[in-house]
């Protein structure tokens, strides 16, 4: 195998589709670094899917790609309001303190990483013409499809859902990439791009995609739908209490939230982590993989069980796992609890980073604000002030008070006549 051929590999491994390999192939021939862009809107609080992408972003870096990460701040606003503009600012610097700390829990390199914020060059004249340029040439209809996985669909759609696709599209030209990254649930955006670019006048790029991890119910995982997804900051606590009450039934494999976050975030990370031992690179401040002790060598992922009910099973790959899951070998419970254990470890870095930083903990609160949450209210100090004579928890008498101030009146004239008798000698 060429380095060439061993480079793409672990560009394209593990992903769902591929797109217009020849441009990538091309790339890697002329001898230059493959430049790659991955784009997320600041939205909702990031979840465990996020690991899928970022996982490969690694692959990338290791293969030589320069990967710039926007973040795509417009597009959120632009996106029915899914973030709310007085938010976005505050949500842009959030993602970025999250996806720094998952990159390096996971040993990638973040100096190696190009961060841009979408309205530093989207507001541009040059950018906006462009964007001109295409409305008058997108159609309606094709605008409408080429968001429908992704922009937000709603009984009476905004105008600004059928600008996302286009401005999506323009990012790649005005990034200067060579390919663009993202889940499968884009490609209806990316194969969009490659018909509507070129009739600016701008080349086609490639498009790499991965799959999309169920939510725990079933489904897309989705940052607006709570019972579907973990939060990376989520506590163990939170975490344990939604993989108990995930889909997970015995012998079924389809739509099972748990056996697909293994598949695509746990082997992938393990592996990735035994490359960069092998390496001799850093490992990240992550776990360094999901193998139990005693494992045998190509183990990717033990499942932990109790050894009066058979002891711990290793596994040499995912399909290993599947079949012994489908045969009714490995026990619904026996995967949540490997499950719930394996991700705590993983968020463990991460929210240890978010404790010990105030400002990212400043920049939560105000990104996602507590609904209905009223301000602390000032406590008034208390001043002391003294009780009128004759009132209080001791008053003294009014007759006692009265024969003092006759005594004080009868003593100063006493002194007054020893001092007019003093003055007379």
């Amino acid at each position: 195998m060429t380095d060439i051929d061993a480079r793409f590999d672990l560009i394209t491994r593990r992903l769902q589709e591929v797109l217009g390999a020849d441009i990538i192939k091309g790339v890697l021939a002329e001898d230059r670094k493959p430049k790659c862009y991955w784009g997320t809107a600041p939205t909702g609080r990031p979840h465990l899917g996020y690991f899928v992408p970022l996982t490969k972003i690694a692959d990338f870096l290791h293969a030589g790609v320069e990967v710039t990460i926007l973040l795509a701040d417009v597009h959120a606003f632009l996106d029915n309001l899914k973030a709310p503009l007085e938010l976005v600012a505050y949500r842009v610097q959030y993602y970025k303190f999250l996806l720094l700390s998952v990159f390096k829990s996971i040993g990638v390199p973040t100096e190696s990483l190009k961060f841009v914020v979408g309205s530093d060059y989207q507001l541009t004249k040059e950018y906006n013409m462009d964007n001109y340029r295409l409305c008058a040439t997108v159609t309606e209809h094709d605008a409408k499809k080429a968001g429908a996985e992704v922009v937000k669909q709603v009984a009476s759609p905004l105008l600004s859902g059928l600008l996302y696709p286009g401005l999506q599209a323009l990012d790649e030209q005005y990034l200067d990439c060579d390919f663009q990254f993202g889940g499968v649930d884009q490609r209806k955006i990316f194969t969009f791009a490659e018909l509507y670019l070129p009739k600016l006048g701008y080349k086609k790029r490639a498009h790499l995609m991965n799959a999309m991890v169920p939510g725990l119910a079933g489904g897309k995982m989705s940052s607006s739908d709570p019972n579907s997804k973990i939060d990376i900051l989520d506590p163990p606590s939170a975490v344990r209490k939604k993989v108990k009450a995930a889909f997970c039934e015995e012998g079924n494999v389809e739509d099972n939230g748990l056996l697909a976050f293994v598949r695509a975030v746990l082997i992938p990370l393990t592996q990735l982590k035994l490359e960069e031992a092998a390496r001799g690179e850093s490992q990240g401040t992550g776990p360094t993989g999901f193998i139990g002790e005693g494992a045998p060598p190509g183990t990717v992922f033990t499942i932990g069980r109790d050894p009066k009910h058979g002891g711990s099973t290793h596994y040499p790959s995912y399909e290993a796992l599947e079949l012994d899951f489908k045969d009714k070998n490995v026990h619904p419970g026996d995967l949540k609890k490997t499950v719930s254990d394996a991700i705590v470890k993983l968020l463990e870095p991460i929210q240890a980073d978010f404790e010990s930083n105030e400002e990212w903990k400043e920049i939560t609160a105000k990104a996602y604000p507590v609904e209905g949450a009223k301000p602390e209210a000032k406590k008034k100090k208390k001043v002391y002030h003294p009780p009128p004579p004759g009132k209080g928890k001791n008053p003294m008498s009014t007759e006692g008070t009265d024969a003092t101030a006759g005594a004080e009146e009868a003593i100063e004239t006493i002194r007054g006549e020893v001092e007019a008798v003093k003055i007379d000698e």
